[in-house]
């Protein structure tokens, strides 16, 4: 391998490195690992509108995570194109989120993440995230915490 080939599989690990921590931040409720990765000017839509703002993105996730039971999301046919500093990523997306008076009780999501990416500070930060859910399986009543 060339050299930027090799600096360019480097890139491209370092934010599949970070897609993991997202969704184990997420199931960790480590939001300090979140604000971490999420610049502070990113933009998101997670299926219901859209959001501008690092804290935005955070409330509206803790929003439903701190209502609910144990979750996990679960990242798999992972693309990632880099151009420079600027990157974009696909993912395929499954969450299971449990209720915390009912384990029975679930509720699941099928979708793509399709997040942008920059390099700020020698670190690769993310600058938008699109969720689109492909469908969703069980009870909304898991956020009724």
């Amino acid at each position: 391998m060339t050299t930027n080939e090799l600096r360019s599989v480097a890139e491209e690990r370092a934010i599949e490195r970070a897609l993991v921590q997202l969704a184990r931040a997420m199931d960790d409720r480590d939001w300090a690992t979140l604000e971490d990765i999420i610049a502070d000017d990113a933009i998101g839509d997670l299926g219901n509108g859209r959001v501008e703002g690092r804290a935005a993105i955070i409330d509206l996730i803790r929003g439903y995570l701190d209502r609910c039971g144990p979750t996990q999301h679960l990242l798999g046919n992972v693309l990632v194109d880099v151009t420079g500093e600027a990157a974009v990523s696909v993912a395929y997306v499954h969450d299971l989120h449990l209720s915390t008076r009912e384990p029975q009780t679930t509720f699941h999501t099928l979708g793509d993440y399709h997040d942008r990416w920059e390099r700020r500070d020698g670190e690769w930060r993310l600058v938008e995230r699109i969720k689109r859910n492909r469908a969703t399986v069980g009870s909304l009543d898991v956020f009724d915490a």
